[in-house]
């Protein structure tokens, strides 16, 4: 097997080889580099230390980085296709270009949308409004469901964790206005509680603006509601949890679960009710908890807390005292942005969030090279080679459960680049004149599409990214690693660059989307996609003593004076990191088929390997955004995201000489090798 892959990774090599028109260069930004830094004691700062030092984040940006940048560049050329196919003259009504077009077009006409004001919300608002008594409630939360407005709780149709093959119900929580419940509940924090602060006197802005007289006090029992729901909620850690999060139901039980709320109407409003006989609740505590607080909260409150919801929705599409008050917030106090995009930047992202594969579509035509492609195929392949051969070289796992590790590992669906069958958007009409309308559309289209799938089988050409997505995922019940269009080019992709850099980078990003299968979450997934338990218990308990030492490392990591990575909550983003990177690492050594790499630019192949895992991890931030990424993202800052995985790579001792003393030295014995 090891002969037989270590041919493939050869032909593929030279292969790649050919691409290049002359010889290929390392790939590494050295002007970015910061030499007075020793790789050996802090290995982020010496390859983007200049960077570090010389860079300003954009002043509309909240962070700036690779994927930013990225994002950056990619969002002209996006902008470009919209307006070519504004400029096209014989699109015909209904046509996707005529969609993307005219979504465009009802954005970009501010003035129309000041002069308008908060009309277009009108009827939806008395909607809300005319609710008469808590009987209403259900239907409207599903209402506002449909239509993309944040409620309580939420209903989505996804695949059965325990039985992938059909489309399930689940129900999870739902409904702050705050990224996440420690704005509201950790009172000892200044930060968060001046964010709180804030917030409330934005809700009753945006009230104002809405025509409330009682905007003030009706913010303060926004804010008091949303603080109980807080309460209630599971924490992020806690919900990390596939099995915990797993709670199927006949929908009969939904009434002692949550007592006195209509389940029976509120699922029929959903659509839902007749096609399915069961639900997955995700929080059962919760929402005992909301049904207690929808007891006691009166039904005037709701009905200003769901306008609420619906004005936070509709905001940036509204007059410009609804945008700015709704930038002021939610990027200026959340995030540190002081300064508003380009309007045409935030008019692509509607397009992109409305009809997100039809501008692929075009993204991909214009900007994706078919052997771009080609060449990733079979890094992919080269790398669930490489995994396949750590996995039966594995000390700590058992023959029995290794058997098992392969069996998924086979089952792998790599999707790259786009999809095989593009979505239909037939159904959702755009109109010029309307943008509230076409937001609102837009939402019932995903909503209307996501019931639909219930009663068929699995789509398994849906991709849950689009093709100008700088990003990559992995699913668990699809058990599929998607890499979309346009991450594939610098730095994680460098047709030019010799391969150890690409190796380190892009591979070590499908590396990481592989782990993500093996990491604590996606390891109690099979390779069919279902919730099982395929370990032994000594092996389980080998694994999860390795995951412990990594929540302690990353747990000692501190980006700002008083906040520390939350290890628990990044564990699965770590262990991914921290393996993809060694995956690569050996799939790269696999690829020189035994000859030595090339030194370029005074690096040697093995140096150059981590520094293109160094560099693709480039980011600065400012502290709002830091803040919200510490208490929200399961990934660890960027610095970290470098150093953190080097310390447990043997190879990176062996590339930079790291002895003991150096800042980066960990002794062998406490290296955390997992994968």
């Amino acid at each position: 097997m090891l002969t037989a892959l270590t041919l493939s990774l050869t032909a593929a090599l030279a292969l790649a080889h050919e691409a290049h028109d002359s010889a290929p260069i390392s790939g590494i930004d050295l002007p970015n580099m910061d030499t007075s830094v020793r790789p050996q004691d802090d290995f982020f700062t010496y390859l983007n230390g200049n960077w570090l030092k010389t860079t300003e984040i954009p002043s509309d940006k909240s962070s700036w980085g690779t994927f930013a940048k990225l994002r950056d560049d990619t969002l002209p050329q996006l902008r470009g296709l919209i307006e070519k196919a504004e400029a096209d003259k014989a699109r015909k009504q209904g046509s996707e270009a005529q969609k993307i077009a005219d979504l465009y077009a009802s954005f970009m006409d501010e003035a129309k949308l000041n002069a308008i004001g908060i009309r277009p919300l009108t009827g939806e608002l008395n909607r809300i409004r005319a609710i008469k008594d808590k009987n209403g409630l259900p239907m409207m939360f599903a209402h506002l469901g449909q239509i993309g407005v944040s409620a309580p709780y939420g209903i989505s149709v996804r695949q059965d964790a325990r039985e992938s093959t059909r489309y399930a119900v689940y129900i999870g929580q739902s409904g702050l206005g705050l990224p996440d419940r420690d704005y509201y509940l950790k009172k000892d924090d200044a930060k968060l509680a001046s964010a709180l602060a804030k917030y409330e006197l934005h809700v009753a802005k945006i009230l104002g603006l809405a025509g409330d007289r009682d905007a003030v006090a009706n913010a303060s029992k926004i804010v008091a509601l949303e603080t109980q729901l807080a309460e209630a909620q599971w924490t992020k850690v806690q919900n990390r949890d596939p099995v915990k999060r797993y709670n199927k139901m006949p929908i009969k039980q939904l009434a002692e679960l949550a007592p006195g709320f209509d389940w029976g109407h509120a699922l029929a409003a959903a659509g839902v009710a007749n096609k399915v006989d069961y639900v997955i609740v995700n929080q059962p505590s919760y929402l005992t908890s909301f049904a207690a607080v929808l007891d006691k909260t009166d039904l005037a409150t709701w009905k200003v807390y769901l306008q609420w919801q619906l004005l936070r929705e509709a905001s940036p599409f509204l007059s410009k005292d609804f945008a700015d008050a709704h930038f002021d917030f939610y990027s200026t106090v959340l995030t540190g942005v002081a300064v508003k995009p380009p309007r045409w930047k935030t008019g692509v992202a509607l397009v992109e969030a409305s009809l997100g594969e039809a501008l692929g579509k075009l993204y991909v035509a214009d900007y994706f090279p078919p052997e771009r492609k080609q060449r990733m195929d079979q890094l992919v392949k080269n790398l669930l080679a490489a995994y396949q051969t750590s996995i039966d070289n594995l000390d700590w796992m058992s023959p029995a459960t290794k058997i098992e590790a392969q069996a998924k590992l086979a089952k792998f669906t790599p999707k790259i680049g786009y999809p095989n069958k593009w979505r239909d958007y037939a159904s959702l009409t755009i109109i010029k004149a309307d943008l509230i309308g076409n937001v609102l559309r837009a939402a019932n289209y995903r909503h209307a599409r996501m019931i639909a799938k219930l009663g068929k089988p699995i789509d398994r050409d849906e991709w849950g990214m689009t093709p100008q997505t700088i990003n990559a995922y992995y699913s668990s019940t699809m058990n599929e690693i998607v890499f979309p269009a346009a991450i594939l080019q610098p730095p994680f992709f460098d047709a030019r660059a010799d391969d150890a850099v690409n190796y380190g980078a892009i591979g070590a990003v499908i590396g990481h989307e592989i782990s993500h299968g093996f990491d604590d979450g996606g390891s109690q997934s099979d390779g069919d996609g279902n919730l099982r338990d395929w370990w032994s218990k000594e092996d389980r308990a080998n694994f999860k003593a390795k995951a412990d030492a990594l929540v302690k490392q990353y747990d000692g990591y501190s980006p700002l004076p008083g906040y520390h990575v939350n290890g628990a909550l990044t564990l699965g983003e770590n262990i991914a990191d921290n393996s993809g990177v060694a995956i690569a690492y050996k799939a790269y050594q696999l690829s020189l088929g035994g000859k030595p790499a090339p030194v370029i630019d005074g690096f040697t192949g093995d140096q150059r390997f981590f520094m293109g895992f160094g560099q693709i991890w480039r980011v600065k931030m400012r502290e709002a955004q830091q803040i919200l990424q510490i208490k929200t993202d399961p990934h660890s800052p960027g610095q970290f995201r470098t150093n953190g995985p080097v310390v447990n790579q043997p190879g990176f001792y062996d590339a930079f000489g790291v002895k003991p003393g150096d800042k980066l030295y960990v002794a062998p014995e406490q290296r955390i090798i997992i994968w």
